[in-house]
């Protein structure tokens, strides 16, 4: 081999070696502001939205006998899908022998919290006895009580597979900031204590009490229910937070349904975004010295309306005492008792 061949052939080596440095270089110079652009992408959908999850897969067992479906007979007075086409769900819209053989297999753990705080720690046995008679029978369930007076915590027998934790959580001087302060003791609860060995948990309020089946119809990724005082209401009179200076802004002429604060829930991972994004709202909002209308309903309400919930729950899953019953309510599993604000609330 001449000199010109070995020059020709040292510069082809050479020019293959930079290329490759050049091309590994580009490509994780591309691979790390990937990462970086997911990164604020993650970081700016969590104060708004984010995408839709995965549940569990319904297998149903072998030779289970149930009623058979029909879709031309069933209920007429009330809509039982969504726009988006999630199941709203009302009584007679499911068959509970179904859902449970489906959801049993799987061992299922369901965590629900509960915040009883001041004097609403007198509402609290009556939660827990009824709980045990309709909520989630037969199903692993772990219920969290957030106090300011943990030894007044009744004592409520449980059957087996359920269980109760107090958490102590310091009082206050008005009752919003109980209210407020809610999203984000949740939020730490999911955080340090259930993410790991629960698969859903609810958020329901203390002053309730169940009266009949709340169970495996109830599941989903993203679980609201709608408000039992609004639910025949044109939008127009939703008391959403209508200033636009607040982060729970919802503008006239938008919005859905109206949700209530006091029963929400879903897959871990979906309460917990949905937690940490009304909270850091919340707090955002606190610091131009602005309180949504109604706290973290008004938060949840923003949430709800652009992170569409997976399934809806009928006003059966809260109705109000003080109210006769509609109609189209055909039984009554939880609600808010009858009870004098003045009372109980620290600055009502």
């Amino acid at each position: 081999m001449n000199l010109l061949n070995v020059k020709v052939v040292t510069v082809v080596l050479l020019s293959a070696l930079l290329l490759g440095v050049l091309y590994c270089y580009i490509s994780q110079t591309h691979r790390f502001v990937s990462f970086q652009l997911q990164d604020l992408k993650a970081d700016s959908r969590s104060a708004e939205v984010h995408p839709d999850s995965h549940e569990f897969h319904l297998v149903a067992p072998e030779h289970v006998r149930y009623k058979q479906p029909s879709i031309t007979q069933g209920r007429t007075d009330v809509v039982s899908v969504t726009p988006w086409l999630a199941p709203i769900v009302w009584e007679g819209t499911f068959n509970p022998v179904l859902l449970d053989s489906i959801y049993k297999p799987q061992n299922i753990s369901i965590a629900a919290t509960v915040f009883a705080v001041g004097k609403y720690i007198m509402f609290l046995k009556n939660f827990l006895e009824t709980a045990e008679q309709h909520f989630f029978v037969g199903f692993k369930v772990h219920i969290y009580v957030f106090t300011d007076r943990p030894k007044e915590v009744p004592q409520v027998k449980m059957a087996t597979d359920r269980q109760l934790t107090v958490h102590s959580v310091p009082s206050s001087n008005r009752w919003q900031e109980i209210s407020a302060r809610r999203m984000e003791l949740i939020q730490m609860l999911i955080e340090e204590t259930v993410h790991s060995n629960t698969d859903y948990i609810f958020c329901l309020d203390v002053d309730s009490q169940f009266h009949g089946r709340w169970g495996t119809e109830s599941l989903g990724g993203l679980v609201a229910v709608i408000h039992p005082g609004y639910y025949r209401d044109d939008r127009s009179r939703f008391p959403y937070e209508r200033r636009p200076q607040s982060r729970a802004y919802v503008a006239p002429g938008e919005g859905d349904f109206y949700y209530c604060g006091g029963a929400f829930g879903g897959l871990m991972h979906e309460v917990h975004l949905l937690t940490k994004t009304c909270r850091f709202n919340f707090e955002a909002d606190a610091k131009e010295n602005i309180e949504a209308a109604w706290q973290e309903e008004s938060h949840l309400n923003r949430y709800m309306w652009l992170n569409k919930p997976s399934k809806v729950l009928s006003p059966e899953y809260l109705w109000q005492d003080f109210k006769s019953r509609n109609p189209e309510i055909h039984i009554i599993r939880f609600s808010g008792v009858v009870k004098n604000y003045a009372e109980i609330r620290p600055n009502a």
